[in-house]
């Protein structure tokens, strides 16, 4: 070796996979732009336009934009008069949002355990309806659809509201419809459905969510309370006293018009999004179908998963190493992870209901240790899909434990 030729002894670069990257595109911005130019930069025609459009792909009557998924669920409950008293019965496999809006309107949050697909169970439900209980709220989780058609007859025997949180399941069908589908004549499906369009989920603006309906009179009530709670918008404020005068009438929330502009083209563009979700998806499902140290997350034939999550479940009894290990070797080598979710019953805010008997879910907290969100989002690369593959295998690999060889085999080898 020359002296202008040393021996180089670095490693390479770890490949760069971040858990989440946002796909906004010049549709996006040019949109922005245009709104920003109009004028009109808070709750207007786009806004409007947005709502049109949401409500034609998810087959619903109703659709209202909303500031954020925790705000319409907590507009939904205001509007349907659950408050003080009554008690609601959600996962304790979710954001603590969801747990945070029951508390907002004064009313009890009651933990029903998860089956084996990571969303509520119903039997679990069944067991802790109660006389005070007033509507059952379940969380598509990681954009697998609850069993609704048992969620529906249980509301329906019991005179329950249902509200679907379908934070994770914006293009997500169930039974053959969307999610958030709705009829408003014979109203067989949920009161209403909650989306989010946080910056992770399957389209964004940023913040901001939806909320749909097939009830005319919760749609009149939401469609105060998601403009600040007043009586007339923005563009027919008239009344015998000019156009100064309005009425606030109860308290609210609303979506601006920038939101909304980025918000159109996300809807337009969410199919090819979802394709691409699916086939990463698949990619990785295959990947580790043979893969002891792995269990595939769970789906039905008679859904369509959204793909929002993928959550890796870990064979714990197999790995010498825990989980937060395996996060930390993913890392060093570059690749994003996160966890899905801590369940609300070891949050400490929560710990005082949580320990009750009527809250204990112990499916919940057992699976909780194995979850492991990989990245999964449009705007990532087949290459880099692949890198995450060889990463967890090979960690996995490397970290397997060593089986036990019985006295017997052991005598016979010899």
């Amino acid at each position: 070796m020359t002296e202008g030729n040393p021996i180089d002894n670095t490693m390479p670069e770890p490949v760069q996979v971040p858990y989440h990257r946002p796909s906004i595109g010049q549709e996006e911005i040019q949109e922005v732009v245009r709104t920003l130019e109009s004028g009109w930069l808070t709750t207007g025609p786009r806004t409007q336009q947005f709502e049109q459009e949401f409500r034609e792909y998810v087959q619903a009557p109703h659709a209202l934009a909303v500031n954020s998924c925790t705000a319409g669920l907590h507009l939904v409950l205001t509007a349907l008069h659950i408050g003080p008293g009554m008690e609601v019965i959600t996962t304790p496999l979710t954001f603590c949002s969801t747990i945070n809006v029951i508390l907002h309107v004064g009313a009890t949050p009651v933990l029903a355990d998860i089956g084996p697909d990571g969303n509520i169970d119903p039997s679990s439900v069944a067991a802790r309806i109660t006389d005070r209980t007033k509507a059952i709220l379940p969380v598509h989780f990681a954009g697998l659809p609850c069993e609704m058609d048992a969620i529906w007859e249980l509301a329906g025997r019991h005179h329950l509201f249902v509200i679907e949180d379908s934070a994770h399941a914006v293009g997500s069908h169930y039974r053959g419809l969307p999610i958030g589908a709705g009829n408003e004549v014979t109203r067989t499906r949920s009161d209403a459905s909650v989306f989010s369009f946080y910056a992770t989920k399957n389209m964004t603006t940023g913040e901001g969510g939806m909320v749909t309906t097939g009830d005319e009179e919760l749609a009149d009530s939401l469609r105060i309370l998601c403009l600040h709670g007043i009586s007339k918008n923005a563009w027919n404020r008239y009344s015998d006293r000019g156009s100064w005068y309005y009425e606030v009438l109860k308290p609210g929330f609303k979506l601006t018009d920038i939101q909304s502009s980025v918000g159109i083209h996300q809807l337009r563009k969410l199919e090819t999004f979802l394709k691409l979700r699916t086939d990463y998806a698949r990619a990785y499902n295959q990947a580790f179908a043979n893969v002891e140290e792995f269990e595939i997350p769970p789906d039905k034939d008679y859904c369509r998963h959204s793909w929002y999550i993928y959550t890796l479940r870990l064979n714990l009894d197999k790995l010498q190493i825990d989980r937060e290990t395996f996060i930390q070797e993913l890392k060093g080598r570059g690749v994003g992870t996160s966890v899905h979710f801590i369940p609300i019953p070891l949050h400490p805010f929560f710990a005082s209901f949580a320990q009750r008997t009527e809250n204990q879910c112990p499916r919940a907290l057992s699976l909780y240790p194995r979850l492991l969100s990989l990245p999964l989002y449009p705007a990532m690369t087949e290459s880099q899909v692949k890198y995450v593959i060889e990463a967890a295998t090979d960690i996995a690999r490397k970290n397997r434990k060593a089986r036990m060889v019985s006295v017997a085999v052991a005598a016979t080898i010899a």
